[in-house]
Formats: structure tokens, C-alpha cells, sequence
């Protein structure tokens, strides 16, 4: 098992810029495939996704901010 992840991180650590946007349009279409499949499922917990993604938001804007500065 962790043989698969070290090699798994190997793998990331040769990503490009591009093959990161990729896999950010692969999650992002993943989970509206998923929502328009088990829409009732998710209407139940719509309230922890946004606040998952305000959390992320904000993480990512004080990271932002944060390596600016320097």
C-alpha cells in the first residue's frame, strides 16, 4: 500500500501546471455527474459543500495573500 502512494507521489511531483488544470476539470465534472445522478442525496447536505467551499476559499486566499507579501 504505501509503495502505491510513494510511487502515486513520484507521479505528482512531474506534473505541469496544465496536467494539474486537467485534473482539476476531471474532479470538477466528476462531481456534476454525481450530483445530477444522486440529486436528491445531495440536496439533503448542500449546506457542508458550500461550506466546504467557503472554507477552501478562504484558505486559498489567505495563501494567496500570504506568498505575495514575500
Amino acid at each position: 500500500m504505501f509503495d502505491l502512494i510513494g510511487k502515486v507521489m513520484g507521479a505528482a511531483r512531474k506534473y505541469t501546471v496544465l496536467d494539474y488544470g486537467f485534473f482539476k476539470f476531471l474532479m470538477i465534472t466528476f462531481g456534476m455527474l454525481l450530483s445530477i445522478y444522486f440529486r436528491e442525496t445531495v440536496l439533503g447536505f448542500i449546506w457542508l459543500v458550500w461550506a466546504v467551499f467557503v472554507i477552501s476559499a478562504v484558505w486559498m486566499i489567505w495563501k494567496i495573500f500570504k506568498y505575495t507579501k514575500q
